[in-house]
């Protein structure tokens, strides 16, 4: 006789319009975590303005988000609804350690492109020479190491566990598939892959903003001081503070509950933390993954104006055609060009410097 067959689950099965309705919100959003990554992996392929170092970070964190939606969130969805994972301990074990590489990548990627904006924002003339090709590679490099030896590493080893055995992989009734998490492996993950990396992003994200608001405040006087009007360029310090909100704010919302209970967890017992709480803060996490394409696309006027592109083909199944001016207007435009070019040398030429200096047709003056 089958020792579980009277063996009832410990957790209680949704009732069916709810399941229906979680089920429909869960597809959802890992609809949108596909589709949106998707595009962004299009975009910057099929774009060539969109090739920078900055970008290949960004597709980084597509294709991670990406393998979390097609990889991970359909067996959590599964696990969430039926409460019951049928697949044997191996591919249990292999899931989790997924699910934990896939989201420590994900947002060490983040942190990554933090540390980037920072160093374009705060040393522009040496951002070529700070952030090269090979050292972004190392980065990306590091990133990955780093989520193999806080996922496949310490779960296949049992490291994560009170004991010595590896989790899951005791006879048990249950068919439940979780993340066991004892002291030291739930500090030692929170630090490395979430509290570290937020304090450091909190201070880059505040220098930026700093600096932002510096050079607004420049512009805004120069600005009163040439113009006879009364309106200020407020907007792009609007715009760059309303950003840098929604990004930090994103991240903070979405993964800050999740690593709490994640510690607490580790520091005073798997068994305090389960049910709809838990399933609460990890699709909260599972989120971010869906924003991100969001965030660091629709932010970006070069990625809106792909996106544009893309679903314009899309729609009419070809590529835009380009839309070129006729002989008439482009015989005047050519008539304006000339006449602004006439103007121009005529005048004589002036370039300010931040000392003091000024140069006018060659001459140095002071």
């Amino acid at each position: 006789m089958d020792p579980c067959y009277n063996h009832t689950s410990t957790q209680k099965i949704m009732d069916f319009p709810l399941q229906l309705l979680v089920g429909s919100c869960l597809a959802i959003l890992i609809v949108i975590t596909l589709c949106g990554n998707i595009i962004v992996c299009l975009a910057v392929t099929l774009d060539r303005r969109l090739r920078s170092l900055t970008n290949c970070i960004i597709v980084s964190l597509a294709i991670t988000d990406l393998l979390l939606g097609l990889l991970v969130l359909p067996f959590s969805a599964f696990l969430e609804l039926t409460k019951e994972w049928p697949f044997g301990s191996t591919l249990c074990n292999i899931y989790t350690s997924l699910d934990v590489m896939l989201c420590t990548a994900s947002i060490l990627n983040l942190f990554m492109i933090s540390l980037d904006r920072y160093f374009a924002v705060t040393t522009p003339l040496r951002y070529s020479q700070v952030v090269t090709p090979s050292r972004v590679t190392v980065g990306l490099i590091v990133i990955w190491t780093i989520s193999l030896m806080v996922s496949f590493l310490p779960i296949h080893l049992g490291w994560n566990t009170n004991g010595t055995a590896v989790q899951n992989t005791a006879p048990s009734c249950n068919k439940e598939c979780t993340l066991e998490v004892n002291p030291m492996y739930g500090l030692v993950d929170a630090l490395l892959t979430f509290y570290i990396p937020l304090v450091i992003m909190c201070i880059t994200y505040y220098r930026i903003f700093k600096i932002a608001r510096e050079q607004a405040k420049r512009i805004n006087h120069t600005w009163c001081c040439s113009s006879n009007t009364s309106m200020p360029p407020t907007v792009k310090e609007h715009k760059a503070t309303v950003t840098l909100a929604v990004v930090l704010g994103a991240f903070i919302v979405c993964w800050f509950p999740y690593f709490t209970v994640f510690t607490y967890r580790g520091m005073w017992g798997d068994s305090r933390v389960k049910g709809t709480p838990m399933s609460v803060v990890l699709w909260l996490g599972y989120t971010n993954s869906a924003l991100n394409p969001i965030l660091y696309g629709t932010f970006n006027r070069d990625f809106r104006v792909a996106y544009q592109h893309l679903l314009h083909c899309w729609r009419t199944g070809g590529p835009r055609r380009s839309r070129l001016p006729t002989p008439k207007k482009a015989q005047s435009r050519a008539k304006t060009c000339r006449q602004d070019q006439g103007r121009q040398e005529s005048k004589p030429l002036k370039l300010e410097m931040r000392n003091g200096i000024s140069l006018t047709n060659g001459a140095l003056k002071r």
